[in-house]
């Protein structure tokens, strides 16, 4: 059973970032109650979503009073709920804060937006790209004159929406146990991306980092910190900061005492090309039997297809496999309540019954005259 066996946790259907940090609380033991708006069909096949494993799924009309009345009684025994809606939504259906904190005063109430809650942009659309554009987070990532770089939806959607949003709930959480009172969590996926930029803005603020993206250390300006092409097509990637590392690469590589200019940033361009030159030498393979397990600080760059066969990742069991499908395995790992996916992805709607008779007292009967009208669909 994982860390969070015992938990609760409410999640109304959404896109992205709520159900990751979902599918995060289900990876830990969480039981995970996602609130579907429309039941699969019965003969329909179910899509193995990695982001819904381990839940559980009821379908509720929440535009019925009887649909939000029934996900309250679900409130009244739940830890927590998340949701990803625009600000306003959730209380206009009547599932706002207020709503389920007169239910259950200890629940955490986790809200999911790009914007915020509040400022003058928080009603507006958008996407990861916009909010990280927002944070700085953009502006930074590319290479020098060319222009920004998505991170595919990593920075907004993932690293600084849900994980933020999970980070958030379980400090409430915990916070609840000693307070016995719940309280709202505002993740906006602008402030958690502006925080996975801590270092870069310090490194700024210390006059160590340009305004300009690929001219630094970290964003491919250093040659020492870069990607590399090899002579069958494919990439390797370096990052030797420390001296001692970059003394290894040079040992190993043969370089001359041009390199010996390491923090020298006018050197860096130079420098590049020739370790451009030198890594197109030798195949992907070969520089792995050279560098690979060494503190040169060396790693092949590996497709989706290669990345879950890698010895590495095999012995830790990085990647595991749901219903014949391969995907990442729970994260981080425990010494004692160790994580483990229950099961796949749920038929949207198909744990309905059993989840309203189990925790919100329904019966049979009520549960066949919900469905008839549309409620429980």
């Amino acid at each position: 059973m994982g860390p969070l066996a015992g938990i609760r946790i409410i999640e109304i259907e959404g896109l992205g970032p709520a159900p990751f940090a979902g599918m995060m609380f289900a990876d830990m033991g969480a039981e995970v109650i996602s609130i579907s708006r429309k039941s699969a069909a019965a003969d329909a096949p179910v899509a193995n979503v990695i982001s819904e494993r381990g839940k559980k799924s009821i379908a509720l009309n929440l535009k019925d009073p009887r649909g939000v009345e029934a996900l309250l009684k679900l409130c009244e025994s739940a830890d927590a709920l998340i949701e990803g809606f625009r600000p306003g939504v959730a209380e206009r259906l009547g599932i706002g804060p207020d709503d389920c904190a007169a239910r259950n005063p200890k629940l955490v109430y986790g809200r999911m937006t790009g914007w915020g809650q509040t400022g003058p942009m928080a009603s507006a659309a958008g996407h990861d790209i916009n909010y990280i554009s927002l944070s700085g987070a953009l502006h930074a990532m590319g290479r020098d004159g060319d222009k920004p770089v998505p991170p595919l939806n990593l920075v907004g959607d993932f690293g600084g929406g849900g994980m933020f949003l999970a980070f958030g709930v379980v400090s409430a959480l915990l916070e609840a146990t000693r307070s016995g009172k719940g309280q709202v969590v505002d993740t906006s996926m602008v402030e958690g991306s502006a925080a996975l930029m801590h270092m870069m803005y310090c490194f700024f603020n210390q006059k160590q980092w340009a305004d300009k993206r690929g001219v630094n250390l970290l964003d491919s300006g250093a040659h020492f910190y870069e990607t590399y092409e090899t002579s069958d097509a494919k990439h390797v990637s370096i990052g030797p900061i420390e001296p001692q590392f970059y003394h290894i690469l040079k040992e190993k590589l043969a370089l001359d005492e041009s390199f010996d200019a390491q923090l020298d940033p006018t050197r860096w361009p130079e420098l590049k090309e020739k370790l451009t030159l030198i890594f197109k030498t030798k195949t992907r393979d070969q520089w792995c039997e050279l560098l690979e397990g060494t503190d040169v600080c060396f790693a092949p760059i590996l497709s989706m297809t290669e990345a879950p066969h890698h010895p590495h990742n095999v012995a830790r069991k990085s990647f595991i496999e749901v219903n014949g499908e391969t995907q990442p395995g729970p994260a981080p790992k425990f010494s004692r309540t160790v994580p483990s996916v229950q099961s796949g992805a749920p038929r949207p709607g198909s744990d309905t019954d059993q989840v309203l008779s189990e925790l919100a007292g329904y019966d049979g009967e009520t549960l066949a005259a919900l469905r008839a009208d549309g409620v429980l669909s």
